[in-house]
This record gives structure tokens, C-alpha cells and sequence, in this order.
């Protein structure tokens, strides 16, 4: 597993325990399309705001072990990073006639502030992201009708208004936008007529109605006997792309185990050479989420706090012409699960400113009561989507 991947997964979990603890219920975002518009911050950012940001890529290890090193050799690990961006962004990119898959950034500059070339020149080589220049200062309301329907395009429709009204000013110097779209039809599809209403539990005392869909079929299934749990890959078509599903055995039994579960064992659990195919009768609700984010604090709760502070934000690898920092971080997410298949879709804002029951033989998996569950792209192991569903 390279760095990049790790990162992502360990970056997933981190931000998802964070944003339960001002989370009520469901959970739903996009691991990878955070981390990269993230990555896109990362390459114009320098010293101890450039330092921060790096703690999303590397273990706090890795961190020690290279300013232990040669400052050239640090600056060749980061840049090794943008270069795993470039490759996990070309594969995911790939066309493909089983699934739509699409991650899109673009820079939305102010046409009349300088950036550096050099920063404009690498953002496009390894996040494959053009700069669209604006006019902030006289059109800020144009400005972000525009932003929002590039948006609104990029996720088919499903996106609309990532930044709301006054949101953008005429101080606003540069907004960074990262979409991640995918539409996908289950390798084998839920029957319809199987569907039937059930009820889904909150915890032992509360339940909701749900429609539950089922099939009976061969599934790669793990089992975690430590945590009372069990973990389930459904493919879709291709079997390029999976989701996983995280079932404790008890009805309350998520919130027992979510600090206990670690980015490595996750990885490894869902690994192939980990996971066993068994008959399993699966039994999962057809749902839909969307979640919107304000990420500011969240991120800066992770240690990522310099680049928001107006006075400690340095982001001059970006323009040396006066003092950006972030403004805004937003993520807007949402998740939409079938008989047929998933369609799934996440936008990251970042304005930035300047100052101005079972059938005999088959194994039971039955989901309801609340659960974790990633879409995870297998080549790459790039997690696009993250999240928890414990209400309907």
C-alpha cells in the first residue's frame, strides 16, 4: 500500500470520528475529494501552514523521520504525494461502460490578482485543474451563480447551491472546487419484488420503518470476532469498485466499536486476500442521504489551523501579491442506494481570501440497525465515499 493510500484511509477515519461528535445520526462524505482539494491547498502553502496540512498525508512518524532529513528530501516527499495524486486521478478518471466515475477540480481565480504560474502550472499537471479567472471584485453574486452551476453540471444535477448566498465577496480571491461523481449498477441486482417493508432499529428501544431490500447470493464476508462484527464487500459491475458494509452483531453496537477500529485494520480486512466468499442472505435498506459540511473547525479540531488564520496563514507558493488564507471549507455530499445499484456524489468549496430472515446454508446479514459503510475504488484502494447510516 503506498502513503497516498494509507492517507486516505486514515484521513477518512479521522475526519468521520471528528464529525460525529457534531453529528446527530447519519454520517455521509467524500475521504477522497476532501483530501485532494486539500492536496491543491498543500502545493501552494509553505512553512508551518505547509506543515499542518502535511499531517493529512503522513503519520505523525513520517513527519518526525523526514524533519529528521535534509529539507530537500522533505520537499521530495511531499512532492511525491502530488505525483500519487496525478495517478490515483488519472485511474479513477478512466472510462469506463459498467459506471460513470468522474473526480473534477477546478480553480475559480480573481482575474485581476496575480498567481504565480508556477502554482497554476502544477496544479493542472498533477490535480489536472485549470484556472478560471472571475470578476470577484465587481460580479462576486455572478460570480458564485457560476461557481455553483459548474458544480451543479459536474455531479449531474445533484449538487446545487455549494455556496450559499453571501457567501462569496468581493474580497474573495480564488475559490477551489473538487467534485467526485459515480454511478454504479450492483454486479448482481436486488429484485424488486423482494423489497418489503421493515422496520429498522435506532437502538434497542426506538425503530423505524424501512424498505428493505434482499438477496440471497455468494458474498466476500470477513468476520471480526474481537469487535463483534462482521464486514461485507458488494461489487458492482466490473467489480472494479465495492462497497463495504460494517455490521456489528448488536443493535447498539457501532458506537462500541468505532474508536476501536484502526485505518490498517480496515484496509486489511477488506483486503481480498483477507475476505472469504460464503452464500450469505443479504438484507439492506434502500436510502438515501445528503449532508452538508461547514469544515473550518472540524479540520482545525485536527490540527490543520493556520491556514484559516488570517495573520498565520502563509500561502505564498499560491501568489506573493498579499495575504490569502481560508475563508470558507465547505462539503456538500449525497448518496443514493437501490435495488439497481448507488449514485453518490461530493463537492468541496474552499474560498479563499484576502484581508479586506434466512434461507437454510446462507449465512445472515442482515442491516438493520446502524452501520459504517465505504465505496473504495480496488485498484487504487482510493476511498471515494465514507459513511454511516443509523437513521432512515
Amino acid at each position: 500500500m503506498n502513503s497516498l493510500e494509507a492517507a486516505n484511509i486514515r484521513f477518512g477515519l479521522d475526519l468521520f470520528k471528528e464529525l460525529k461528535k457534531t453529528s446527530d445520526g447519519n454520517v455521509f462524505f467524500s475521504p477522497m475529494g476532501i483530501s485532494t482539494a486539500i492536496g491543491m491547498i498543500l502545493l501552494g502553502a509553505r512553512g508551518r501552514t505547509a506543515r499542518q496540512l502535511e499531517k493529512v498525508f503522513y503519520s505523525e512518524k513520517d513527519i518526525e523521520s523526514s524533519r529528521a532529513k535534509a529539507e530537500e528530501k522533505k520537499t521530495e516527499k511531499t512532492e511525491e504525494i502530488h505525483h500519487q495524486f496525478q495517478k490515483i486521478l488519472t485511474a479513477l478518471n478512466k472510462p469506463s461502460n459498467d459506471y460513470e466515475l468522474s473526480i473534477v477540480n477546478r480553480l475559480f481565480g480573481e482575474k485581476t490578482y496575480l498567481f504565480l504560474q508556477k502554482y497554476l502550472d502544477y496544479v493542472e499537471k498533477y490535480y489536472h485543474a485549470t484556472l478560471e479567472p472571475v470578476d470577484f471584485v465587481n460580479e462576486a453574486e455572478e460570480s458564485r451563480k457560476k461557481i455553483n452551476s459548474w458544480v451543479e453540471k459536474q455531479t449531474n444535477g445533484k449538487i446545487k447551491e455549494l455556496f450559499p448566498t453571501d457567501l462569496i465577496s468581493s474580497s474573495t480571491k480564488l475559490v477551489l472546487v473538487d467534485t467526485v461523481y459515480f454511478k454504479g449498477q450492483w454486479d448482481r441486482e436486488f429484485k424488486k419484488e423482494n423489497t418489503k417493508e421493515e422496520q429498522f432499529w435506532l437502538n434497542k428501544s426506538t425503530s423505524k420503518p424501512v424498505l428493505m431490500m434482499e438477496q440471497h447470493h455468494a458474498f466476500n464476508i470477513t468476520y471480526l470476532e474481537d469487535l463483534q462484527a462482521k464486514i461485507l464487500g458488494i461489487p458492482y459491475k466490473s467489480n472494479d469498485l465495492s462497497m463495504f458494509v460494517l455490521l456489528p452483531n448488536d443493535i447498539d453496537g457501532l458506537e462500541k466499536i468505532i474508536d476501536r477500529i484502526t485505518p490498517e485494520q480496515l484496509m486489511e480486512w477488506t483486503s481480498p486476500g483477507h475476505m472469504k466468499e460464503r452464500n450469505v442472505s443479504l438484507q439492506l435498506p434502500r436510502f438515501e442521504l445528503q449532508k452538508t459540511y461547514n469544515l473550518e473547525d472540524t479540520l482545525g479540531a485536527m490540527g490543520l489551523t493556520d491556514a484559516f488564520r488570517e495573520s498565520q496563514a502563509d500561502f505564498s507558493g499560491m501568489s506573493t501579491s498579499s495575504r490569502l488564507y481560508i475563508q470558507k471549507f465547505l462539503h456538500k455530499s449525497f448518496v443514493v442506494v437501490t435495488e439497481e445499484g448507488t449514485e453518490a456524489g461530493a463537492a468541496t468549496g474552499v474560498g479563499m481570501t484576502v484581508t479586506i430472515t434466512s434461507a437454510p446454508l446462507y449465512e445472515n446479514f442482515h442491516c438493520n440497525h446502524p452501520f459504517l459503510f465505504f465505496i473504495k475504488h480496488n485498484e487504487s484502494n482510493g476511498v471515494l465515499f465514507f459513511g454511516q447510516f443509523s437513521s432512515p
